[in-house]
This record gives structure tokens, C-alpha cells and sequence, in this order.
């Protein structure tokens, strides 16, 4: 008799390329590809295009807010984004930034724009330091998403999950793990 070979571990999950067609991420990526696999000397480019690839949910915004904190003790550096950048009501002063994104919503261009800072594309980025240097990759979190909130079991012992009814009462998911009669109790 022959050895079964388990084939469960056979397929790699992970992105080699964009799940998009748009036509200028694509390009972005031929670009950044053909950087990662050029130059030596860090992984600069290889971790943009690795978040190239990465879908909506793994590219969360960044507001303005977090970029001027991070950057504070950071003034001549360039922000690279692979994401949204998006305007934050709650600072009164941005200084002069130089921010890459993929994208930049209308209210943050304007007051970065008007702050003296510039706002640079890939391309741009890409001509300007190819292996990333004078620069600080920014990421937004991903935690933030309100799903995050529901993660985990409502209603036991030491879990702070967010439950998915109207209200939290003794009548709303106290049955299956809050008691020995419904299945078990933790």
C-alpha cells in the first residue's frame, strides 16, 4: 500500500498580485516590482508592494492627526501611506508635510496644500528616493474597523465583545455558555 500525500497545506494563501484592475494600481505594481527585485539595500520596496496588493480592509486611512504626531519629531521626512490620507477637524495647525499616497481625500489636500506641504504620487516617490530613503512608512489601524468590536464571545467571563443585539439585559444572550442547562457554562 502507498502513502496518502495530505494535500490540505498544498495552497498559499497570500497575494501575488492586486485583486483590482485598475489600470494605475497595476502600473504602480510593474513599477514597485521591478524596484523590489532591482535594488538592494532594504526592503523598502518591497513592503509597498506587498501592501499594493493588500485589499481595502488591510489598507486602512490614516487622518492627519496621527501623521502630524508621528511626525513631530520627524520635520524634513517624507510620509509614505499605501492607503487613504484623510482630514482630521480635531487639529487646528498642520505643519509643512510632505506626504505619498495612494490617495488623499479633498479636505486634508486643502489644508496641506495651504500649510505649505506638498503631496507627491508614487511615480513621484519612486524617481525621488528609489529605496525609500529620508522617508517613514505610516500605516492606519486596522483594529479600528466597528466589526473589530464583535470579535470574541459576548456575554462570558473577562471578554469585553461588543454583543450584536439592542440592548444588554438578562433576557439577551445568556443562554449557551452562561448556563449548564444550555450546552455549557464558562
Amino acid at each position: 500500500m502507498g502513502i496518502d500525500i495530505v494535500h490540505k497545506k498544498d495552497r498559499k494563501v497570500h497575494r501575488k498580485e492586486p485583486k483590482s484592475q485598475n489600470v494605475y494600481l497595476r502600473l504602480l505594481v510593474k513599477l514597485y516590482r521591478f524596484l523590489s527585485r532591482r535594488t538592494t539595500g532594504g526592503n523598502f520596496n518591497q513592503v509597498i508592494l506587498k501592501r499594493l496588493f493588500m485589499s481595502r480592509q488591510n489598507r486602512p486611512a490614516l487622518s492627519l492627526a496621527r501623521i502630524v504626531r508621528q511626525m513631530k519629531s520627524r520635520p524634513d521626512k517624507t510620509v509614505v501611506v499605501v492607503g487613504t490620507v484623510t482630514d482630521d477637524n480635531r487639529i487646528f495647525e498642520v505643519p509643512k508635510l510632505k506626504i505619498c499616497a495612494l490617495r488623499v481625500t479633498e479636505g486634508a489636500r486643502t489644508r496641506i496644500i495651504k500649510a505649505g506641504g506638498t503631496i507627491i504620487t508614487f511615480e513621484q516617490l519612486a524617481v525621488e528616493s528609489p529605496l525609500g530613503q529620508n522617508t517613514v512608512l505610516l500605516q492606519g489601524r486596522r483594529t479600528a474597523r466597528e466589526a473589530n468590536r464583535h470579535f470574541g464571545a459576548p456575554g462570558l467571563p473577562k471578554t469585553h465583545a461588543k454583543p450584536f443585539v439592542r440592548l444588554r439585559s438578562r433576557n439577551h444572550e445568556m443562554a449557551r455558555g452562561r448556563r449548564k442547562s444550555r450546552a455549557y457554562k464558562a
